[in-house]
């Protein structure tokens, strides 16, 4: 087994982050838009889920913050969202909803 050296990790980590949507203009990839990423694998590319998933794009920011906090405090049933929301700070969530809200 091969340990990667510093120099191909560093690579592994750009081409990640070169495959995240990057911000207008500024050619870096938001903090809000870093946090959604993870949210695609479900929900699909920007919130507009393919499938049985629901789909969260354009749904309000307010409507966003305040599912993820009921799954984050266990009050709204879930079978994943709940594991996942107790991940995120407040701060987070209200990031994660603006970046869906604003799909």
């Amino acid at each position: 087994m091969r340990i990667p050296t510093p120099l191909v990790a560093t690579g592994t980590l750009a081409a990640v982050l070169a495959l995240l949507p990057a911000t207008a203009g500024a050619g870096q990839v938001s903090r809000a838009a870093m946090l959604a990423s993870s949210c695609a694998g479900c929900h699909g590319t920007d919130g507009a889920s393919p499938g049985a998933i629901p789909s969260i794009a354009g749904k309000s920011a307010t409507f966003i913050e305040r599912a993820l906090k009921e799954f984050r405090a266990g009050t709204r049933p879930a079978t994943v969202m709940d594991r996942h929301a107790k991940g995120y700070t407040d701060e987070e969530i209200e990031l994660i909803a603006e970046f869906f809200a604003s799909k």
